[in-house]
């Protein structure tokens, strides 16, 4: 083997090693900037979100929410830093907000937290919400929420805390929520509820507190309710 067959060798290597670091720079440098297909999809989930919002009294999200700042830095979102620039919270409560809870929320799909309560936020809760697997705390009380309970919630089976009290919500109470093994808290409190109180509910192993006062509810109050050996909590139903 000739020296200049070595050298050139050599060569070709050193290249191609310079080549891959360049594309591995330029790739965590599109992730940095929040270029990357999921740091974008949680951008544009975010600004979906946004233009839903018709009114916004004391505008900390009309005014933060915008292009000269990076969305982890917006008003009430929170990311982790654990999975770059991913949202993981969105809190957005108390702030008098008016309009409609956009289905884009199902794409922040490392969402742990959404807090939107103490609100005047209008119509259904998106089904999409179980797209999103992560999710641990949902609350959406005190809000003019209508429409069902959507039964694909169970979908979100880290949930711990599910609180949908004080809107305008009708139908029947999900059985499918029965499969929340996790759930500690689960609050429908008046609401326009009808039917009966599944008695799916009773394998809610891990729930302390459940509160289903001031409905419409018909029926008895099941007896599998009474497997539920961590419930402290049970604000008796009105039932008819």
């Amino acid at each position: 083997m000739t020296a200049s067959y070595f050298l050139s060798n050599v060569l070709a290597l050193a290249f191609a090693f310079v080549c891959c670091c360049s594309s591995m720079a330029s790739t965590m440098d599109s992730n940095m900037l929040g270029l990357g297909g999921g740091n974008e999809t949680d951008r544009l989930a975010l600004l979906a979100i946004k233009a839903q919002i018709h009114q916004d009294p004391n505008r900390p999200v009309m005014s933060s929410w915008n292009e000269s700042t990076h969305f982890c830095m917006w008003h009430g979102v929170t990311c982790s830093r654990r999975h770059l620039q991913r949202v993981i919270k969105l809190n957005l409560t108390s702030l008098k907000l008016s309009g409609s809870i956009y289905p884009h929320v199902g794409n922040l799909s490392f969402l742990r937290e959404l807090s939107l309560y103490n609100n005047s936020l209008t119509n259904k809760i998106p089904p999409e919400i179980g797209h999103l697997l992560r999710l641990r705390i949902l609350r959406l009380e005190n809000n003019s929420l209508s429409g069902p309970i959507p039964a694909n919630i169970s979908n979100c089976f880290n949930l711990i805390i599910l609180d949908v009290s004080h809107n305008m919500l009708g139908g029947n109470i999900p059985p499918e929520l029965g499969s929340l093994s996790k759930l500690e808290y689960l609050s429908f409190l008046f609401n326009n509820l009808t039917g009966e109180i599944p008695p799916s509910l009773g394998n809610l192993s891990s729930l302390g507190s459940l509160d289903a006062y001031s409905n419409n509810l018909v029926g008895s109050i099941p007896s599998s309710l009474g497997q539920l050996k961590k419930l402290t909590h049970f604000c008796k139903t009105l039932l008819n």
